[in-house]
């Protein structure tokens, strides 16, 4: 019987071609669609499970409220070294903590210097409590002391080729000087789907390399790194998490400032994550690698579904509209005596062979997209058939759900033709009630899906487009920003040299170092008092060279800015910290420049109402006190960060020493080659660090790569919607054509032109598309605003998006359904009353 079923299944989808291959393709790409999504959230959801005993593996974080940092709420994946400690201290269910910090160092080997962009500097095993493979030595004894150094499989072979990397030595150019270090061990590479990352791992001692900056061990609000945390077995994290508000409270100490008494337990809360649950965590700001949200992948998977539902429409539409083509058969089926049960098996077997069909064909597209795939995610997400991750219990449960879901309306409306009714009228076809208008419902459905998607994809892009042509409040064209001043092998002295040489070049209108710069890898903030006042203002606070205003293309609002002439201006002080020199700059004062919402923030109405005024800040080491400040000149905003954060009201302050960057303002010569001048200038002065160097633009555009990459997603998404749309609505047209073909011939008989035909076949496919814009338009203006709030600074959402897709839907509808209408109305019709 059940090959009965395939024979005649078989032959019934070679009889009809054309509706075997648009419900195949349709089927194909929906379900490709769907297992890619599928295994993109598999892997999403497998960061850091393919670690040892990562249930005990756990990232303290720590959270910040605006008022904290300036203006910025902040989650951070980062904590305080003294956090860490505490919590070791007060809870017995920790085992070990060990801190973490990255690194981007110059690594001395033969003699020969280069640069490394994820070293990790830890404080203690980190190996115990993420447990990560080794190829060489033991990872329980391999970072056994402060000169330890353990490189990953790819780095040793890198480094050292085929030879055996154990008990070589590389030197590590550190705050602390040139440190040597001693190879102990070799990891196999970190998977992709981790949130930790890391070609070498090295042991040191924070009391020793840490001595430059030893507020940073005692300082609740200093992050400098991330504190990994083992609980022993059978420990709670969510017991322990619930106690941290308490045990904040019991050791974070009040800070009392201008009589002002603080807390930074109270604009700071902590959290401890498991490791698998990072990379989809509350805080996705300054992890090691990219991470991600449960809202975009659940978003995703979504659209996956809907692609697919969209296949399964086309398949019921292209199956009910066949239906009538087989009113006879179904009546002579019956009266040989067929059961409706028997009936029905028969054509959801033929609805399930068409899915099997279209699962082949899906799983040969998905096995050539993903390279494609893969690389536009920075993905390693792998297609197995077999095992434990195997695809093939996924697939053939798509092959019965879709099989299912596709052919169960067909099957019973299908079976329930009366044999009697169909053979004494002599008809071959049929048509029950209601029929078509599930089918205009159900094309609805579809276009409704594809508008909306091209909202979105409208929407993102605008944004994006927004968000990278923005007014930043500084210059992007012409600016370049270079980096690594902050290495050991660069001497006051030589940024000094560096920059002065840079401004002589050809091309170079201005240049000057800074602490802050376009993307910065952290923040800075100062509590400043207004005379009169106990209660602290919390701004960003960065250190600037004269002339960064100029390099940077940032507007004068009032005032003045920095000048070596004005010695006030000047609040530069010897490093280390020297106090007798503190506490003169202290006695004197300085000039500062502040931002528009600086000043806003401060209490003044207008830019020029703050020249002059003065206030006092804590830019110094809390045993000198606050720090006079006069306010000389307020700028415009610059917005370094991306737009998704508030601008940060920044007081600057000039110095001459402890700068990150260089901002460098050209004209007059091609990007290029003011790049490659510079780079010679730095080879000259400081060989040993490597060269780095940025444009705006190309900083601005990171900062967005994640909405770009989301925009690409969902035009991908729109565009198969639409491909699958049309292929449904090309069958329905050619099987309504087909159906009509008498009716038509009438009409010419009666004297309907060929327009007339083809305007009453277009006005019934296009009515479908128009009632779906009523229901896209609401859904997805729901969406995108929800998806715009987080943005400080959006884009309007206007009508032209919602009217631009609804006519390229309705434009491609048309123009999908065209070629039907003008063959069927050009048709002779005396043919056409021949037709029954």
């Amino acid at each position: 019987m059940w090959r009965n079923y395939l024979t005649v299944g078989l032959r019934a989808l070679a009889k009809n071609r054309t509706y075997a291959f648009i419900n195949i393709v349709g089927l194909a790409i929906g379900l490709a669609a769907c297992l890619l999504i599928l295994l993109y959230v598999r892997y999403e959801h497998s960061y850091d499970g393919w670690m040892k005993d990562a249930d005990q593996a756990f990232q303290l974080q720590s959270y910040h409220s605006a008022d904290d940092l300036g203006g910025e709420e902040q989650n951070l994946q980062l904590s305080a070294i003294v956090a860490a400690r505490a919590l070791a201290k007060d809870f017995p269910q920790v085992e070990n903590v060990v801190f973490v910090r990255s690194f981007s160092p110059v690594i001395i080997q033969d003699g020969q210097a280069s640069q490394i962009d994820d070293l990790r500097m830890v404080v203690g095993n980190l190996f115990d409590i993420l447990q990560v493979p080794f190829v060489r030595g033991d990872p329980r004894t391999a970072l056994g002391d402060s000169h330890s150094l353990v490189l990953s499989e790819s780095e040793a072979k890198r480094r050292f080729g085929d030879a055996d990397p154990i008990g070589k030595t590389l030197t590590i150019v550190d705050n602390a000087g040139d440190v040597d270090y001693r190879v102990t061990g070799v990891f196999r590479d970190i998977p992709k789907n981790s949130s930790f990352s890391a070609s070498m791992v090295a042991r040191f001692d924070p009391e020793v390399q840490f001595a430059d900056r030893v507020q940073v061990m005692t300082r609740w609000d200093s992050q400098q790194g991330w504190n990994y945390v083992k609980l022993r077995k059978g420990a709670d994290a969510d017991a322990i998490n619930a106690q941290l508000a308490a045990w904040e409270k019991r050791n974070i100490p009040d800070q009392v400032v201008n009589g002002e008494v603080t807390n930074s337990g109270d604009t700071q809360d902590f959290g401890l994550v498991n490791i698998r649950d990072v990379h989809l965590g509350k805080a996705q700001q300054y992890g090691m690698t990219p991470g991600n949200d449960r809202t975009t992948v659940v978003t995703f998977a979504v659209i996956a579904l809907l692609v697919l539902g969209m296949a399964c429409v086309n398949f019921t539409n292209l199956a009910t509209a066949r239906a009538s083509q087989r009113a006879r058969e179904v009546a002579l089926r019956k009266v040989l005596g067929a059961t409706r049960r028997q009936l029905i098996a028969q054509f959801m077997g033929e609805s399930i062979l068409l899915a099997a069909i279209a699962m082949v064909a899906a799983l040969t597209l998905v096995e050539l997209t993903l390279p494609a795939f893969n690389a536009f995610l920075d993905a390693d997400i792998a297609l197995g058939y077999f095992g434990a991750d195997g695809i093939w219990l996924p697939a053939v449960v798509l092959v019965l759900l879709v099989g299912v879901a596709g052919g169960l309306y067909p099957a019973f409306y299908l079976s329930r033709f009366q044999p009697g009714a169909i053979l004494k009228a002599n008809r071959s076809a049929a048509d029950t009630q209601g029929s078509g208008r599930l089918r205009n419902a159900l094309v609805v459905l579809q276009f409704s899906i594809s508008i909306g998607l091209i909202v979105c994809t409208s929407v993102i892009y605008a944004q994006t487009l927004h968000a990278r042509t923005l007014d930043a409040g500084y210059r992007r064209d012409g600016l370049l920003q270079v980096k690594n001043l902050t290495f050991k092998g660069v001497s006051p002295a030589q940024s000094q040299a560096l920059v002065e040489r840079i401004r002589r070049l050809p091309g170079v209108e201005a240049a000057a170092r800074t602490q802050i710069a376009i993307s910065p890898d952290g923040n800075s903030t100062a509590d400043y008092f207004l005379p009169g006042s106990a209660s602290s203002i919390a701004l960003g606070t960065y250190g600037v060279e004269t002339g960064f205003f100029k390099a940077m293309g940032m507007k004068l609002l009032a005032g003045r800015v920095f000048s070596d002439a004005q010695g006030k201006d000047d609040a530069t002080t010897p490093y280390p910290v020297d106090l007798a020199a503190e506490r003169a700059l202290a006695v004197r004062g300085i000039n500062v420049v502040i931002t528009e919402t600086a000043a806003a923030r401060l209490g003044f109405d207008s830019p020029q109402e703050a020249i002059g005024k003065q206030m006092r800040g804590t830019l110094t080491v809390p045993e000198v006190g606050l720090i006079p400040c006069t306010i000389v000149g307020v700028v415009s905003d610059a917005r370094f960060r991306s737009l998704r954060e508030p601008i940060q009201p920044i007081v600057y302050v000039m110095q001459k020493v402890g700068f990150a960057q260089i901002a460098v303002r050209y004209a007059g010569a091609a990007p290029s080659e003011v790049r490659e001048r510079i780079r010679r200038v730095w080879d000259e002065v400081v060989p040993l660090v490597p060269f780095e160097a940025d444009f705006a633009d190309d900083l601005v555009r990171g900062q967005y790569e994640r909405e770009i990459a989301r925009g690409q997603l969902f035009a991908a998404f729109a565009v198969l919607t639409v491909v699958i749309g049309c292929l449904g609505l090309f069958g329905l047209a050619a099987f309504t054509a087909e159906r009509r073909t008498k009716e038509i011939g009438i009409r010419k008989v009666l004297g309907a032109r060929t327009r007339d035909i083809v305007r009453l076949l277009v006005w019934q496919f296009s009515r479908p598309v128009l009632i779906a814009n009523l229901i896209a338009w609401p859904v997805a203006w729901w969406v995108m605003r929800d998806w715009l709030n987080g943005f400080d600074t959006r884009i309007a959402l206007t009508p032209t998006p919602f009217v631009a897709a609804g006519l390229l839907a309705l434009i491609v509808a048309l123009a999908t359904i065209a070629s039907h209408a003008l063959r069927v109305a050009r048709t002779n019709p005396v043919h056409a009353l021949r037709y029954e």
